[in-house]
């Protein structure tokens, strides 16, 4: 049987390169036409632990794989100061295609809005029900708004677990680009820390939840 995220497929996805595949041929928002090509998930298969963005980049959309750029390096340095080995873990995007506006030969990000998060959940709710992590960390509002399907106060929730209605278990935080954004020095340094703290506390979550039986 189809799942409701299956119903405008001509036949169900039943793997991740199935997935990614599909990706590229959407069409379900306007942000395809002018994006080089979807950036699907990337990680193992059955990874307990995924990761989800808001939006493919400049470098990612130029690479077809999420996190190569700025923002994906300082998240590959606090996966390791949290103790996170980004290989057992599936990163993904909110939104798969880049959004942007012009400035003379720059592509400028552009924050995804309501229509498209919902557009693009689809392709989130399939590469959840294919990996199905037991812990999920949102990088930031777009991320959270796609997970829960409400806008959420990045303030208010940070850090602190959620269980979603499937039993899996969300943790809400900033997305690195953030950081990036600081330009004090110390301030920076304290951001940063806090970032590290958050993506340990959603590892704690994960290690002490008993796994899960996935579905077949």
């Amino acid at each position: 049987m189809k799942t409701r995220s299956q119903e405008h497929l001509q036949a169900p996805v039943k793997s991740l390169r199935q997935l990614a595949e599909a990706e590229q041929s959407c069409t379900r928002c306007p942000l395809y036409r002018d994006a080089t090509q979807a950036v699907p998930g990337e990680g193992p298969s059955h990874a307990p632990f995924m990761l989800v963005g808001e939006q493919p980049g400049d470098q990612e959309d130029l690479a077809g794989k999420p996190f190569v750029g700025p923002a994906g390096r300082l998240l590959d340095q606090a996966l390791r100061d949290a103790g996170i080995k980004r290989a057992e873990t599936f990163i993904t995007n909110a939104v798969k295609h880049f959004k942007h506006e012009m400035r003379g030969k720059r592509r400028l990000h552009k924050r995804p809005d309501n229509y498209e998060i919902e557009r693009c959940k689809t392709w989130l709710d399939l590469e959840r029900s294919l990996v199905q992590p037991d812990t999920i960390v949102a990088l930031g509002v777009t991320a959270a708004r796609s997970l829960t399907g409400r806008t959420l106060t990045i303030g208010k929730v940070r850090g602190r677990p959620i269980t979603m209605l499937d039993g899996t278990r969300l943790i809400v935080t900033i997305h690195p680009s953030a950081l990036l954004r600081v330009v004090d020095e110390d301030q920076r340094h304290a951001a940063y820390q806090n970032f590290v703290a958050d993506l340990k506390a959603a590892m704690a979550v994960h290690s002490s939840q008993a796994p899960r039986k996935r579905a077949s």
